[in-house]
């Protein structure tokens, strides 16, 4: 986990509580401590809504029914990646304020990134998104956390086979694109991997499966999964390499590197590979810029 990731040395549950009284219903208690069953989606949800509200000084939060809940603390240390990469380029200071503008694709009504964003380093966000229900949740998420409403800006993408296309305007410049693009190449890609995901959690193979995290079809698969959508990704950065600097997207299957490496290489863009781990589970940011 990131340094300075708040959640790095595990959750203080106590703290968590206060802050959303809610979350008390799903506690378990252990011999040693106090956790959740992180195979509940309720859970998941309102573990995620304590720790958005105690450390990120929300006071409203919520999703469209079923759509993706994020890791709080998975989705925190991109952030703070992305700034290590923006710092590199101020001979290590990390930059602050309305002088960075960053670029969310496929924001989700659960508006994380530009959430985490905006009180870390007080960033200003653009959020696209191609599901209108996300996007009004999105707003009402804006709305009822009003210092929120000068610093993030939303925008529907209409074209579902476009990316940054419809989204840039001439006018715009953005320091840095973040993506956390969907994974699976279609329903039943989804189902069969968050089945074997969900029976290592319960450690039961009868039990019934359940996606812990949900997620809308839009957010979970696209035609090609994660290794189409990020290569859309680069040609289309190509159209408005004058608008953007650094370009990053999440990585989740590591074979997919070498191919989307090969791509940009072919087309002469300056690489850079950022790991990121968080116990067992193990990623890795692809970033790129052109000239």
């Amino acid at each position: 986990m990131h340094p300075r990731n708040k959640h790095l040395r595990g959750y203080n549950m106590q703290k968590l509580k206060a802050a959303n009284p809610e979350l008390q219903t799903y506690i378990i208690r252990t011999e040693s401590r106090e956790t959740i069953d992180f195979s509940d989606p309720k859970a998941v949800f309102e573990l995620n809504k304590a720790l958005l509200f105690a450390d990120y000084k929300l006071k409203y939060w919520q999703l469209t029914p079923n759509s993706l809940c994020p890791a709080v603390p998975g989705r925190a240390d991109y952030i703070h990646h992305v700034a290590d990469l923006l710092a590199a380029e101020q001979q290590g200071h990390i930059p602050k304020g309305n002088k960075v503008t960053v670029l969310d694709i496929g924001t989700g009504s659960s508006l994380i990134y530009p959430l985490l964003g905006t009180q870390e380093y007080e960033w200003k966000f653009v959020g696209t998104e191609i599901d209108r229900h996300s996007l009004r949740q999105a707003e009402l998420n804006i709305q009822h956390n009003p210092w929120l409403k000068k610093k993030i800006e939303l925008r529907f993408q209409p074209d579902r086979t476009k990316i940054l296309e419809n989204i840039i305007h001439q006018k715009d410049h953005f320091d840095v694109v973040i993506c956390n693009p969907p994974f699976f190449k279609s329903r039943e890609d989804n189902w069969t991997k968050s089945t074997k995901k969900f029976q290592n959690l319960k450690k039961e193979t009868a039990a019934p499966t359940v996606q812990n995290f949900a997620g809308h079809p839009n957010e979970l698969w696209c035609p090609g999964g994660e290794k189409a959508f990020i290569t859309s990704l680069i040609y289309e950065s190509q159209k408005f390499k004058d608008q953007l600097n650094w370009i990053t997207s999440l990585v989740s299957d590591k074979a997919h590197l070498k191919p989307l490496i090969a791509v940009l290489e072919y087309h002469k863009a300056h690489v850079e590979i950022i790991p990121v781990e968080q116990g067992q589970k193990k990623m890795r940011i692809l970033a790129w810029k052109w000239g």
